[in-house]
């Protein structure tokens, strides 16, 4: 694992961070365990919790109580709900800090290292919930305050020197609205995660073709139908060569990429199987092959240009 500077906090993070919630806890808290001390035996030191789901933030505590607190750095996810069936976003002064304070207080955690807004809309966060929030990092309890969404919104929450934090969707075929965001936060000297290396666009083309069966014919054999299209149609992919290249996976890849990328701190992964974790912790500790990053850029010119 490689480690990079977090932000202006002089620590550094992991070039992965690893995301957690419903989907891992729903397989239990020992799986859950587990997937976090394979995170941490592969030199993963960043975590975020997606919800401020109680259960979660108990095994999560549970399990990084095995190593120093300052070693790893710790994300909230604030505003989505606490993770359980029914909640609803909730961006208000006293929602965010009691989200803070029960996460807190049954993890044993200590403090959260960024409280993260999720893709707050351009009127959904109040000025006293920001207030509340620095109340928050002034004492402590939230040492960052970050923010994580997509579009021009967030060019918005950037511009505001508000927050520490920028978690943003990026791709080898993300736009260059996203790039100057990216560069702006930077700019500021805002810490920027990855999500979202190994977009659905790109997975797929690496999925079986839909087979396609012959077309039935009558009895005589007059009478044939129209063969059946396929359930999913697949144009010309400038990106297909990803799923090519010896010696690596088309996410490996992609994943490399963003890590190319010197606005880039770490790249979230989004995981719930042991197998897929080890299968890209190793990514960090290998140079993209010679020629490769030209070769992405091309593509994202062709894919521009269709």
């Amino acid at each position: 694992m490689r480690y990079r500077p977090f932000g202006r906090t002089g620590a550094a993070i992991s070039s992965l961070t690893v995301k957690l919630g419903a989907s891992t806890i729903m397989r239990g808290p020992d799986y859950t365990r587990q997937l976090i001390f394979q995170a941490l035996e592969g030199g993963v030191n960043a975590y975020v919790l997606e919800s401020a789901d109680p259960v979660l933030a108990e095994v999560v505590g549970d399990a990084l109580s095995v190593v120093e607190r300052e070693l790893v750095s710790v994300t909230l996810t604030l505003g989505a709900g606490d993770g359980r069936r029914g909640s609803e976003r909730d961006f208000s002064p006293e929602g965010l800090t009691h989200a803070i304070d029960r996460v807190l207080h049954v993890s044993g955690l200590g403090w959260v290292d960024v409280a993260l807004l999720d893709q707050p809309g351009e009127d959904e966060l109040p000025q006293m919930a920001l207030q509340a929030l620095k109340v928050q990092r002034s004492s402590g309890r939230a040492k960052m305050l970050g923010v994580t969404g997509d579009g021009p919104v967030m060019d918005a929450y950037v511009s505001t020197g508000a927050f520490d934090v920028l978690i943003t969707p990026y791709h080898v075929n993300s736009s260059w609205q996203v790039r100057a965001r990216m560069r702006e936060a930077r700019d500021r000297d805002m810490a920027v995660l990855a999500v979202g290396f190994y977009p659905e666009a790109i997975s797929r083309r690496g999925r079986p073709s839909p087979v396609v069966e012959p077309p039935k014919r009558g009895f005589f054999g007059f009478g044939a139908g129209r063969p059946e299209a396929p359930t999913e149609q697949r144009p010309a992919d400038s990106f297909a060569f990803l799923h090519h290249i010896q010696g690596w996976t088309a996410e490996q890849l992609c994943l490399a990429f963003t890590l190319t990328d010197p606005a880039v701190a770490s790249a979230v992964v989004d995981i719930d199987t042991s197998d897929r974790l080890m299968a890209l912790i190793d990514t960090p500790e290998r140079d993209l092959p010679a020629g490769l990053a030209a070769q992405i850029e091309m593509a994202r010119v062709r894919s521009a240009a269709a």
